[in-house]
């Protein structure tokens, strides 16, 4: 499995370290912990978290006790927890407790960003801030020093199964390209409507993190451990392109 803190940020995309990070919003909850093991063992590298309050966003998901539970059912992988919830702090330390190695927020959930930021780095965790399809870029311009992670929504957050909005292309050329001057470790994520036939696109543009759910999870509706295997395999191969 690759390494999820291994990154340089200033390669260029064929020597760049591509990791995919199931979104468990997709999965089967009656059977989450086999879902998650299988989905890594088929060559995912990152365990992605879908944290919604039905507050900041028009859904509700999941919280810091799924995160626990799947580290007792043994989950050693990267997990990533995108907190689409509004005020954020509480959660941050929930988290951190739940055994979560990324936490990412939205700056509109926070009154304090470089607070927020300074919290998730206090407890040991890897920061990041993420970036709805109409929020601008300019809240990373005093904080870049305290982000690990940039993850851009390429659909409007809520709900998934979304498509890809094309905009988010020329918004990732421009994460890259503050990311490559800031000489900083960040990885640059994309979240929403990532499918096998516009991966190779999306990290032509800049990254080198991706989200994808209902592409992977809906893959594989059968009880066969091998099942994601095929979709994880396209995948790799159409980012092989890329290089």
């Amino acid at each position: 499995m690759t390494d999820a803190t291994r990154h340089d940020a200033s390669l260029p995309p064929q020597q760049r370290d591509f990791l995919i990070a199931p979104s468990i919003l997709s999965a089967d909850f009656a059977r989450l912990g086999e879902e998650v093991e299988d989905v890594l063992a088929s060559g995912a590298d990152i365990v992605h978290f879908d944290v919604m309050d039905n507050h900041f966003v028009p859904n509700l998901t999941i919280g810091p006790m799924i995160c626990e539970a799947l580290r007792k059912h043994g989950i050693t992988a990267p997990i990533d927890a995108h907190l689409m919830v509004k005020p954020v702090d509480r959660l941050i330390g929930d988290f951190i407790d739940a055994g979560a190695d990324y936490i990412t927020f939205h700056p509109e959930g926070s009154d304090h960003i470089d607070r927020s930021l300074q919290l998730i780095r206090d407890g040991g965790v890897k920061s990041g801030l993420v970036f709805n399809p109409a929020t601008p870029l300019s809240y990373l311009d005093h904080v870049m020093d305290k982000v690990d992670m940039i993850l851009l929504m390429s659909v409007n957050p809520g709900f998934g199964g979304q498509a890809f909005i094309p905009a988010a292309l020329a918004k990732l050329r421009e994460a890259r390209r503050r990311i490559d001057a800031s000489g900083y470790p960040i990885r640059l994520e994309v979240d929403g409507g990532v499918k096998v036939d516009n991966i190779a696109e999306i990290a032509r543009a800049g990254a080198d993190t991706f989200v994808a759910g209902s592409a992977i999870f809906k893959a594989g509706q059968d009880a066969d451990p091998h099942r994601y295997d095929s979709v994880l395999r396209d995948f790799r191969e159409q980012l092989a392109t890329a290089r």
